[in-house]
């Protein structure tokens, strides 16, 4: 695939309102369509779509990565190496709990490249990241 589309993505909260505010006002995501049950968020270009549903006991399971306990599921954004950081800098003035503190992985290998890891409200868990170059997005 050559050509970067934005994707859709869906996925379930348990305090719509919370979320809202997170989105909108923490990450800076502009609103677009909503109901009672879900908002529709401009991420980065993306479709994300925050879907009311009772809250059930779920486990967050992790995968080791670079020393680090990375939870899955996450779901992010690869963003510019400056984008990063400015956002990184601004989730820190904002006094986000950080997963995994913003950091940079494989210094010096290949795919090397900046990420941080935090909850939504809900308890989904983010990514978000950067390629000190971006062509080695999927080099072995």
């Amino acid at each position: 695939m050559s050509t970067i589309a934005p994707f859709h993505l869906a996925i379930p909260v348990h305090n719509l309102k919370e979320c809202r505010i997170f989105y909108r006002e923490v990450l800076g995501c502009e609103e677009g369509r909503s109901s009672d049950h879900w908002v529709d968020f401009n991420l980065f270009g993306h479709q994300l779509v925050i879907h009311f549903k009772p809250k059930t006991q779920e486990d967050l399971y992790s995968n080791p990565v670079d020393g680090k306990d990375v939870p899955v599921p996450h779901f992010g954004v690869v963003l510019p190496w400056n984008t990063f950081e400015a956002f990184s800098k601004k989730l820190q003035s904002k006094n986000i709990e950080f997963i995994i503190e913003p950091y940079i992985r494989f210094k010096g290998q290949v795919g090397e490249q900046a990420t941080m890891f935090f909850l939504d409200p809900a308890g989904n868990a983010l990514e978000f990241k950067a390629f000190k170059d971006i062509d080695q997005l999927f080099a072995k």
